[in-house]
């Protein structure tokens, strides 16, 4: 369930699994928090300075709908005081830091015509860089372009000037890997009818040809 109930309270009804689609973290609750638009996003994704914390201690600081789910913890992350004063992002914590792994790729729109925002992947490592001891805590960062969308087919997004980011916050969805397909890397991105491999191939172009 990703979208909010209308009717009622979603966090007492039997069975109900926060569960938003990175579609949904983007253009849903990453845009509100963004414009400020929707207050109650903070109770389902808080705001946290994830970089403060061991990622151990972050499920205790969840939103209400996901205090309690034992995979993944959602947070809305500002961005570092050196990012404010055009910085390189720092990703370091009292007891480890943030890798990145791999190179980020674009989230697009389930009917994939518009680009939504950037991807990034991050392992927690514990102690100081470079030489860390690797854990199983991953971090995927979503960053969302600076309108609500870019217009237009992806091909067209490919050949032009680089996408601009918003900065102020990111979206962080924290997990633990136990080295299996977990259930929300199963979760099909995009309705039915889909055809959603032909959509990561976009996303890694759009990516590869902005590089």
């Amino acid at each position: 369930m990703g979208m909010m109930a209308t009717g009622g309270d979603p966090l007492v009804t039997p069975g109900f699994r926060f569960y938003p689609t990175e579609e949904e973290l983007l253009s849903f609750y990453l845009r509100h928090r963004l414009a400020g638009t929707r207050a109650d996003v903070e109770r389902f994704i808080p705001v946290v300075d994830i970089y403060r914390y061991h990622p151990r201690d972050l499920q205790a600081m969840a939103g209400a709908a996901n205090v309690s789910d034992t995979e993944q913890w959602f947070f809305f992350c500002p961005r570092t005081e050196r990012e404010v004063h055009g910085g390189r992002p720092v990703r370091t914590t009292p007891s480890g830091y943030w890798k990145a792994t791999g190179s980020p790729s674009g989230v697009v729109s389930s009917s994939a015509d518009r680009v939504l925002g950037e991807k990034r992947t991050m392992v927690f490592y514990e102690g100081r860089a470079p030489t860390g001891t690797k854990t199983p805590w991953k971090m995927n960062e979503y960053k969302a372009v600076a309108d609500a969308a870019v217009p237009g087919p992806v091909a067209d997004a490919v050949n032009s000037a680089p996408i601009k980011l918003r900065n102020e916050f990111s979206v962080c969805r924290v997990y633990k890997s136990n080295g299996t397909l977990r259930s929300f890397d199963r979760r099909p991105l995009n309705p039915a009818g889909h055809n959603q491999a032909a959509v990561h191939h976009q996303q890694q172009q759009l990516y590869y040809h902005r590089r």
